[in-house]
């Protein structure tokens, strides 16, 4: 995000590799959201909204709310900005109307704020 979006990429990449070696998938679903940005950033929206869509089925697998969360911003963002806005509401309203507390935090704050964008 800070210009060096080919160094990030390998850098997810590495991860990737090292989730595959170890088993360790604990933050798959966010690396494959973290990889969704930097695709989104470097302009290619097909492959971010591919990352993106891995992400929210690696979280949804793993009963991962937080990440699945993000993952739908990032999507429901994507969306937004091709147009697709109903779609986007349609995917964030319910993974965040699961969350019963935390609303002071800023993950569910940008989430509100995108819902209430796309109302």
């Amino acid at each position: 995000m800070l210009g060096q979006l080919v160094e990030g990429l390998n850098c997810l990449a590495e991860a990737a590799q090292i989730i595959d070696t170890t088993g360790e998938r604990h933050n798959e679903a966010e690396m494959r959201r973290l990889r969704g940005n930097l695709l989104y950033a470097a302009g290619d929206r097909s492959a971010a909204e591919e990352s993106y869509q891995q992400a929210l089925a690696i979280a949804k697998r793993q009963s991962a709310k937080l990440w699945e969360l993000l993952g739908a911003v990032s999507l429901a963002r994507l969306w937004r900005d091709q147009g697709k806005r109903t779609e986007a509401r349609d995917l964030l309203a319910p993974v965040y109307g699961w969350f019963t507390e935390g609303f002071d935090t800023s993950v569910l704050q940008d989430a509100k704020a995108l819902l209430d964008e796309l109302t």
